[in-house]
């Protein structure tokens, strides 16, 4: 019994520490419309957080089958130190999203994004994404997560992760 309690114990320490939040829907979201990737917001201090995430979200998107997806143009993405991005930017890209004719629009915002000051210095990144249906505004899915990893873990690796582990919940078919 005490090596299957210290087992355990050992598993639960080596998984960096995360967690997630995701909505219940009964609403199935087709990958066959087509779809577009609109700016994600930065609340961070961390220039172009934004732009990581929504390159590794492109990526992870397309490899559950979304493949049409169109990318908002660059100059609506504000995410920079002395401009941040903010509210209307992303109205301006959903305005532009109505415009080409997509049928759900993919967006969300970046809470935390950086290696933890100390020693040991692991990365963290905590984000929001949400699918939002275009033909009536609703929000059909929408997840919000924290991860971090240890000090040898690359910062890019734990959002992959935790942008993975969001999307897992997404009820796309």
């Amino acid at each position: 019994m005490f090596r299957l309690s210290f087992l355990v114990l050992a598993l639960v320490m080596l998984t960096a520490c995360s967690s997630l939040q995701s909505t219940k829907t009964d609403t199935k979201i087709s990958k066959q419309y087509s779809w577009v990737l609109l700016p994600i917001v930065n609340h961070t201090d961390t220039s172009q957080a934004s732009l990581k995430a929504e390159a590794i979200l492109q990526a992870l998107l397309a490899s559950k089958g979304v493949t049409q997806l169109k990318i908002y143009p660059a100059e609506m993405n504000n995410d920079s130190l002395f401009q941040p991005n903010d509210r209307k930017s992303v109205d301006h890209a959903m305005t532009w999203a109505k415009s080409e004719g997509a049928r759900y629009a993919i967006t969300g915002s970046i809470e935390e994004w950086q290696y933890k000051v100390g020693i040991d210095g692991e990365p963290v990144v905590g984000l929001t994404l949400r699918v939002i249906d275009l033909s009536n505004q609703a929000v059909v899915w929408s997840s919000v997560g924290a991860k971090s990893g240890w000090s040898r873990s690359a910062l890019s690796g734990v959002a992959q992760e935790l942008i993975k582990e969001l999307l897992a919940s997404l009820p796309i078919e």
